[in-house]
């Protein structure tokens, strides 16, 4: 598919008095499975033990009746969902990833890409250690597993050593087998991580759609370089440990990942949206009937842009729910047929009819030319493709599937070029600049590296995809 993906969604809980852990977690993972849908799992501390259950596939059919109550009666535990950018899409990959060292045992959850997994990995290698993944999670969670170890079996302490050696993205949170969770975000806030309570606990999740989904009140974003330590409920210890010249955290988090009902730092995704449709009417107007948006997240980019044009907006899509992730068709073929059938146009609307479709964004160029066919199909007079990311051009090293640069298309291929190839009569991307605007809201700055090349973080001449390959491949 012509979608981008984001490595996972994470989440901790920790309670007081007892409580179901499990199920929290596979509450909070059903609410942001938008954010990962190859792997799912859950991790439960009990005393001294970690109970951990995870496979590939969503996270309704890993988690049945059944295997829920394999899962002790706990208080404290993390769950994790999962789109593979590094590390093939295995069972060994899943997480959360369970390390055993000489005095306990942790489970980690990430959200991210560390850029020098690999280095880190080949050191820990000459120590002993041994890795079963090609995933940069599991390096990370055998480097805080060891530094916890050096650190006297203090997880906070081991966890803040251990990425302060990480260079890249990192939402993280970390289970101990005695029941302590720590949250932690990389320096430069690429991935969102946030906290919510009620009367019985405390939760941390990648998305605030989540607290609300299990009953948890939004109390704040967890803090770019900042580590929090949760213990039998509450907060007992956080502290902003680590600092970057500036913060970083991906817009494409805004654009296409997270659930509109979500804050991510003081932005509202769905107000965010808004204002890119508002952005992309004032930048690239044109004489239309009607304006719709591509299901889902071009939905609100469409309103943005209908309320800025005067333009009535319409429905111009019915989306089948029931339609399975068309990524497990095994041919082309059969995945190309199975885009159809989830998005079917709805002609009583569109036939006879000056259409602006407007979509999330535009990566290898092989959705839109099926979306703009099947408007066609349906009898719209002229179809009018706008975008609500800029164009994209070069690769991403912090969690989002870009890989090769060569695979983008408007990396190959110039504008109008483009615009014939989707079978649209005009094509308009909205600018970086029009972009920002939108999301000036937000407490942080953004990476726009896959558009602009400029990446906050120096990545150097390294693969994104080094983990899985296992030796170096420098980007061209």
């Amino acid at each position: 598919m012509d979608k981008l993906h984001e490595e996972c969604a994470v989440f901790g809980v920790s309670m007081r008095e007892g409580g179901e852990a499990a199920g929290i977690c596979y509450n909070a993972l059903l609410s942001m499975q938008h954010r990962g849908q190859e792997g799912a799992g859950i991790a439960v501390a009990n005393g001294s033990t970690l109970t951990c259950v995870k496979d590939v596939g969503l996270v309704g059919e890993v988690f049945n009746p059944r295997v829920m109550e394999q899962f002790p009666r706990s208080g404290c535990g993390i769950g994790h969902a999962r789109y593979s950018t590094t590390g093939s899409n295995t069972l060994k990959n899943v997480q959360p990833f369970v390390t055993e060292y000489l005095t306990g045992r942790i489970a980690t959850a990430h959200n991210g890409n560390v850029v020098n997994a690999r280095e880190i990995k080949e050191k820990l290698t000459a120590f002993g250690l041994d890795f079963s993944a090609s995933s940069d999670s599991e390096v990370i969670s055998s480097l805080i597993a060891y530094k916890t170890l050096r650190a006297d079996n203090d997880l906070l302490t081991g966890v803040k050593e251990a990425v302060k050696l990480l260079v890249g993205a990192y939402s993280l949170v970390v289970l101990g087998s005695g029941g302590k969770l720590v949250a932690v975000r990389d320096p430069g806030g690429y991935r969102p991580l946030c906290i919510g309570q009620n009367d019985h606990g405390v939760a941390v999740a990648s998305e605030s759609c989540a607290l609300d989904s299990c009953g948890f009140s939004f109390v704040r974003d967890v803090q770019p370089g900042e580590a929090v330590l949760i213990e039998d409920g509450r907060v007992v210890h956080s502290e902003i440990f680590l600092k970057a010249p500036r913060q970083s955290m991906c817009i494409f988090e805004f654009i296409y990942f997270a659930r509109p009902d979500s804050v991510l730092d003081g932005l509202s995704v769905y107000e965010a949206r808004v204002n890119m449709g508002r952005a992309l009417a004032r930048e690239h107007p044109v004489e239309a009937d009607m304006v719709c948006g591509v299901p889902d997240s071009g939905l609100d980019a469409a309103i943005g842009y209908a309320m800025e044009s005067g333009i009535p907006l319409g429905t111009g899509f019915v989306k089948n729910p029931y339609i399975g992730r068309s990524f497990i068709f095994p041919t082309q073929e059969q995945r190309e047929n199975a885009v159809n059938m989830k998005l079917a146009p709805l002609r009583a609307a569109v036939e006879g009819k000056r259409v602006v479709l407007v979509e999330d964004s535009i990566v290898r160029g092989t959705t839109s030319p099926r979306t703009i066919a099947a408007m066609r199909r349906a009898g719209a007079k002229e179809v009018h493709m706008r975008v609500s990311a800029p164009p994209f051009l070069h690769t991403c090293y912090f969690g989002t599937d870009i890989g090769d640069e060569h695979t983008l298309l408007a990396n190959r291929i110039a504008l109008d070029a483009i615009c014939r190839k989707i079978g649209a009569d005009t094509l308009g991307y909205i600018s970086v600049e029009g972009l920002l605007g939108a999301c000036k809201g937000c407490r942080l700055d953004f990476c726009t590296g896959c558009f602009t090349g400029h990446y906050q973080t120096r990545v150097g001449q390294v693969s994104k995809n080094i983990m899985e390959a296992g030796s170096q491949n420098p980007q061209k």
